[in-house]
């Protein structure tokens, strides 16, 4: 039981870690096509 709880919990703060596609400019931001919004990663 505890076994699969850790998988479980593993499992679903991985997917929360996965990066999203999409190129960055010179400034390392980009716009979200969808909702226009523009934000940064370095």
């Amino acid at each position: 039981m505890k076994a699969l709880l850790t998988v479980v919990l593993t499992a679903l703060l991985a997917t929360s870690a996965l990066a999203h596609g999409g190129g960055l400019d010179k400034n390392g931001c980009h716009t979200n096509r969808k909702t226009g919004d523009r934000h940064c990663h370095r």
